[in-house]
């Protein structure tokens, strides 16, 4: 007989269960209603406590802002835990001010998620006196606290918010990296003084455009002029300024830019301009020289805006943790990781990681390398046993003495590969700087000849003539297609959970003819299993049996079957025992029950299909085999349409690092078993990429964990698989949430139809281009008609490129 259980996923309820025992703070489901404070249930003693605090603090108008708003604190955090804050090396890395009094911090706490969440934390003064002020930057998922030096430590600050719930996360990447870059503000100023410029420039040139000839005021002309030219002055010589910087590194490395023309453009707009105003000869061209720049800046800022809140650089250092429990003459104290020498001993209780390679010394025990390696088994250890660094401890705490220091360990050499150091950049900006190399020239050649000809009648004329082709000609509309076009995909696929680093890797997606994919944690579920019983029907005694013997165990396997009985857990458990390899055993009412595998269990030899998927962990009760658990893994959601439309129209390939257990069922959803490839270690996945793009191939890698760090940088786009965006996630190009994994194929087709879109806006400038040199050419450039057409011209592209990639969007149901 064969008993399913529901799917295995944390917080899997029905309606009425979650109705009556889900959690007053968090809203998680209880198990049962042991945990309460009256009428209110709690999933752990730690919501209850955060619960505690805020009802002491005559704060509970927290729960009124939005149903069930709380996170669940950890529940073995330690109360030295940060004591390594207190070292002064760390500190002075930590802290961003401090007078001796008054110390300011600021954490990244990535549970923050709504406003009761920003509500609690700047409350934390009503806590604890201590603490000054507390402020959110929500965007960034970060909270700066103000506190008394003299009676609160760093690492009190820290356990504060980490007891309600907002541990900050802290690693050896976040400290020394305080100081931020002033480019975006600076930006943000230029945009804001060329906007300002623009708009009041454009009412001061209204008197001019709409009147007859005679009817202004010369001296109200005069004045409005000067006026232009002074608003005008700090647009060029601040909110230009990069554009020149450009122009003249690239002329100094011989290479024509397309800030080449550019520069020519505007500054030839504003000096032409300041003549006739000077000179009372003209009113100037100075609303289409602000309003250029302004566009042009805009374009800039769609370019380089990225989501803040995400890191795509991140490499080991952010993986690992900052500190770690050192044991010396058996006296326990929390160190910074980066102090640990070789012969050090440590202490790594369950779930915490190995941060160095060590040898594992007294017990047994369970190390989860699936972050590292991609075998998604835990892997049995035994006394003596080396351990790399990087593992994630499963079960009981463990003591280990350290063989290489952190910097040296087996994991962090995959970052001395050169292909970290490997600069990125754009085909499309190569291709734009290859052409503006002739146009500019083309642009010099016309205007050059224009100015001779109109020489023979009129030199006044002539440099008119001469100035307006190389005003004219500024391929400012051309410069805002490629920004506008592909920043606008860039927020579609924010808004699908697809996180791109910037407009470059967009561009890339584009030119991708290779996809390769990791299985563990990309393909499948990260914490999704179903379970199933075979054999005799247990009945609820028997159930409530097993699972009071499994929860005694930390191992994951023992976990997912605690979590698929649904039933209580009472029961005394005696003679606990756990065997590193085999399984666990214990005396219930009576009875020995042993779960574990079938060898073990007296099974002379299992007979497992070779394309059986799934685990098993059999159970015998007074030494009579009862049946087995079948635990598979979860595959996401519409995996199978999805590769379906890769495999059609890209080369698609496994890398995984797993077992060849579930080729039969891959080679189902592949189509094929020559692209599937097992037991890839980091080193053959970084190797396979690069052959592969030996033979040209433009490679797309998706991948989650640490062991796919060398693929995902050195393909020409990496995208990194995960649950959640502000958990760890190797450094990449694009950070993809796990449930729109699905919608892969539509982000590449999304992105080839932007290039198209770009395209297409690039014929459009250049037909604005031709009309303007056109009138440039027979002296018919006036300032109205100048006024006209070349902001006509960005804001039409501007324009077109945001509304078609859009629209393309919406027909690929994107939107």
């Amino acid at each position: 007989m064969t008993v399913k259980f529901d799917q295995y996923q944390t917080n899997k309820s029905s309606d009425k269960q979650i109705e009556k025992l889900s959690c007053f703070h968090c809203g998680d489901i209880c198990p049962d209603q042991k945990i309460s404070i009256g009428e209110k249930y709690f999933c752990c003693h730690g919501c209850k406590t955060v619960f505690e605090i805020l009802n002491a603090n005559e704060l509970c108008e927290y729960y009124d802002i939005e149903e069930t708003p709380g996170i669940t604190p950890k529940q073995d955090l330690i109360t030295d835990r940060f004591a390594y804050l207190d070292d002064q090396v760390v500190k002075d890395q930590v802290v961003e001010f401090s007078d001796g009094k008054v110390e300011k911090v600021t954490f990244h706490t990535p549970a923050m998620h709504c406003t009761s969440c920003i509500w609690l934390l700047e409350k934390l003064h009503d806590m604890d006196q201590r603490v000054y002020s507390s402020i959110v930057n929500f965007p960034r998922k970060e909270v700066a606290i103000s506190y008394n030096r003299e009676d609160m430590q760093l690492s009190e600050a820290a356990a504060l918010i980490s007891a309600l719930g907002y541990e900050p996360l802290i690693s050896l990447d976040t400290v020394g990296k305080r100081e931020q870059s002033s480019a975006e503000k600076k930006l943000y100023l230029k945009i804001g003084l060329a906007g300002f410029a623009f708009g009041n420039v454009m009412i001061l040139s209204f008197p001019e455009y709409l009147s007859r000839a005679g009817d202004v005021d010369p001296l109200f002309k005069m004045v409005f002029g000067y006026l232009s030219l002074a608003l005008s002055l700090p647009v060029l010589l601040y909110a230009t300024r990069d554009y020149y910087a450009s122009a003249w590194a690239g002329i100094k490395s011989k290479t024509v830019n397309i800030d080449v023309p550019i520069t020519l453009g505007i500054g030839m707009l504003f000096f032409r301009s300041a003549w006739e105003i000077l000179t009372q000869t003209g009113a100037g061209y100075l609303d289409s020289f602000t309003g250029l720049v302004f566009f042009l800046l805009i374009g800039r800022i769609f370019q380089q805006k990225t989501y803040d809140v995400l890191s795509f650089e991140r490499d080991y250092k952010s993986f690992f943790p900052l500190s770690v429990t050192r044991k010396v003459n058996n006296t326990e104290a929390v160190v910074p990781v980066s102090k640990l020498m070789p012969g050090d001993r440590i202490i790594v209780r369950n779930q915490e990681l190995i941060p160095a390679d060590s040898v594992l010394l007294k017990s047994d025990t369970t190390i989860d390398y699936s972050f590292v390696s991609g075998e998604s088994d835990p892997v049995s250890k035994s006394a003596g046993d080396f351990i790399y660094a990087g593992g994630r401890q499963v079960g009981t705490t463990i003591e280990l003495e350290v063989i290489k220091e952190p910097s040296q360990s087996y994991l962090t050499q995959l970052w001395n590969n050169d292909v970290f150091n490997k600069p990125r950049f754009s085909h499309l900006t190569k291709l734009v700087n290859q052409v503006s190399h002739y146009f500019t020239f083309g642009v010099l050649a016309i205007a050059i000849i224009a100015a001779l000809y109109w020489l023979q009648f009129d030199t006044a004329v002539a440099v008119k003539v001469f100035t307006a082709v190389l005003i004219v000609a500024c391929p400012c509309a051309l410069a805002l297609s490629s920004p506008f076009a592909l920043g606008t995909a860039l927020r579609i696929f924010g808004k699908q959970g697809f996180y791109v680093k910037n407009t470059e890797a967009v561009e890339a997606l584009s030119k991708i003819d290779t996809v390769i994919m990791d299985k563990t944690g990309t393909l499948t579920e990260a914490r999704q299993d179903i379970i199933e019983f075979s054999g005799e029907t247990l009945s609820s005694n028997e159930q409530q049996m097993v699972k009071s013997l499994v929860q005694h165990s930390t191992h994951p396997l023992s976990q997912k079957i605690f979590q698929a009985l649904d039933v209580d857990s009472k029961l005394k458990v005696e003679s606990f025992d756990e065997l590193s390899g085999k399984g666990i055993k214990g005396l219930v009412q009576g009875h020995e029950l042993k779960v574990g595998s079938g060898t073990w269990l007296g099974l002379i030899s299992e007979e497992i299909d070779a394309e059986d998927l799934k685990t098993r962990v059999y159970l015998s009760i007074d030494g009579k085999i009862k049946g087995l658990f079948l635990i598979a893994n979860v595959y996401r959601q519409g995996l199978r349409p999805m590769l379906a439309a890769l495999v059609s129209n890209f080369k698609t390939i496994l890398l995984s690092g797993d077992t060849e257990r579930e080729k039969a069922n891959l080679v189902n959803l592949f189509g094929n078993e020559e692209d599937l490839y097992f037991r890839q270690t980091p080193e053959d996945k970084l190797a396979f990429v690069a052959n592969i793009q030996a033979s040209g191939a433009h490679v797309l890698m998706v991948g989650d964990g640490l062991n796919d760090a060398g693929a995902l940088r050195a393909s020409e786009v990496g995208v990194a698989v995960t649950d959640d965006v502000s958990a760890f996630s190797p450094a990449s190009d694009a950070i993809l949430t796990g449930d729109n994994l699905h919608l892969l194929a539509s982000f590449i087709k999304m992105s080839k139809a932007t290039m198209s879109v770009i395209v297409a806006s690039f014929i459009i400038s250049i037909l604005y281009n031709i009309v303007g040199v056109g009138f440039a050419v027979v002296g018919k450039l006036s300032p109205l008609v100048s006024a006209i057409l070349m902001p006509a011209s960005s804001i039409s592209v501007v324009i077109f490129t945001t509304f078609l990639t859009s629209l393309r969007a919406r027909m690929m149901r994107l939107t």
